[in-house]
């Protein structure tokens, strides 16, 4: 470890500070003791003692698990990351316990002890029954917001969750119907890849009131059982990112159903590319249309580098990267979506894009350019006017969406979905 690399660390957390911000919450991930957190962990040390013990808190999460041979909570695998951190350098302020079953107060106590934190900062943060956002009104109930305050010596103010318990009512017990979400994705086993999609999904679903189930769907079954078998009745379909070839026949067939169906779609990233892809395919008639991300030698590359990445040969850090603006057609189905903005930005992750020299052939086979750069070089959405609801984007929205201010992209798909579902009176 050398003095660079800290210091990079404390200058992209420093970097928060500016007028209008009153906190910046730092996330470590990991494991203390894993060699992997050490560089950021000597960097908060030696922030903390530049901003003195009331300039900055450390707030340790930690597992007191229950192990179920024995019918007791363990507050050892607390204790040792304790100890860690002390010998680091690092006293915690305050201890919150993941836990499956309550803490008694010989737990608080015997964790107060030998974490040197005293017993009104140790918090439980035991499961909750029904949501994720039911965690924090349950921190709220033991004062973990007053407390924090306290030690910043800034002012208490009534704290309002009038809004965050309402909606935590319609993510519990929405009026609406459920919806049925068809996510095609190349990475469906692996639980949290698409995380953030899922929860997107979720705050949707609260924007209008509704239930939501999700119906994950790997992408390569369909390549072998056909998207008729493993999409009939659901009521939206959502294509999200990924990279490599694997799986991207199954997922460009999920859009030809989406669009043959009638059945809204909502394409991101690489469901953006394959739904330009399926339409070059199946409506332009351009014979194995392809991206060559997949196929360098496909004769209609409707999908191709950016020139800025054409000569590229080290890929770290080098896609496009962050938030970027978008130009909307005013009169698409994308700028009545976002409420009638003209203009908008949102983050990318992506190296490849629409080609240009296939833009008209594309336009003339039912595809509508309804995003572009504001040069407009670049294609960020597309649509199909005449389809229910079919919107595609290079970007990702899901990164910009919460459950009190869903993104208008996730809760216009999750609007068409009822629709489709009342119309066929299920």
């Amino acid at each position: 470890m050398i003095p660079h690399i800290t210091d990079e660390i404390r200058a992209a957390v420093s970097s928060l500070r500016e007028t209008g911000v009153d906190f910046a919450i730092t996330e470590i991930g990991g494991t203390a003791g894993d060699i992997e957190s050490l560089p950021f962990l000597e960097a908060i040390r030696q922030m903390a003692r530049d901003l003195g013990r009331r300039g900055c808190m450390f707030v340790h999460l930690t597992l007191v698990p229950y192990l179920t041979a024995s019918g007791e909570l363990k507050t050892k695998p607390t204790q040792q990351p304790a100890g860690v951190l002390r010998g680091i350098g690092i006293i915690p302020d305050m201890i919150i316990c993941r836990t499956e079953k309550p803490l008694e107060e010989e737990h608080f106590q015997k964790i107060s002890l030998f974490c040197n934190v005293p017993r009104s900062h140790v918090v439980e943060e035991p499961n909750v029954e029904h949501s994720i956002y039911e965690v924090p009104v349950e921190l709220a109930s033991q004062r973990v917001d007053t407390k924090i305050l306290e030690h910043f010596g800034a002012e208490e103010r009534k704290l309002d969750l009038a809004r965050w318990r309402g909606m935590m009512r319609t993510a519990i017990e929405p009026s609406g119907p459920t919806v049925e979400i068809g996510v095609v994705g190349k990475y469906i086993s692996l639980s949290d890849a698409y995380k953030s999609i899922y929860e997107a999904l979720g705050h949707g679903a609260i924007a209008n009131d509704c239930g939501l189930r999700v119906r994950r769907v790997e992408a390569e079954d369909i390549q072998r059982q056909g998207a008729e078998t493993l999409l009939d009745g659901t009521d939206g379909i959502l294509v999200p990112g990924g990279f490599g070839y694997r799986g991207i026949e199954g997922k460009i067939e999920a859009v030809r159903y989406a669009r043959e169906r009638g059945v809204p779609f909502l394409g991101i990233c690489l469901g953006m590319q394959c739904a330009v892809i399926e339409t070059g395919r199946n409506v332009a008639r351009l014979d194995g249309a392809n991206s060559t991300e997949f196929d360098p030698d496909t004769g209609h590359p409707v999908i191709a580098p950016m020139d800025a990445q054409r000569k590229v040969v080290d890929k770290g850090g080098t896609m496009r990267l962050g938030a970027h603006p978008c130009v909307l057609d005013e009169k698409s189905l994308a700028h009545r979506v976002y409420g009638g903005e003209t203009e908008i930005s949102e983050r990318h992750r992506h190296r490849f894009e629409v080609n240009n020299a296939y833009r008209e052939r594309l336009s003339e086979a039912g595809m509508s350019f309804c995003g572009l750069s504001p040069d407009g070089q670049l294609v960020e959405m597309v649509e199909r006017p005449g389809h229910p609801w079919f919107l595609a984007c290079q970007f990702h929205p899901e990164f910009r969406s919460s459950p009190l201010s869903p993104h208008p992209l996730f809760s216009g798909f999750i609007r068409a979905s009822m629709d489709a579902l009342t119309g066929r009176g299920r």
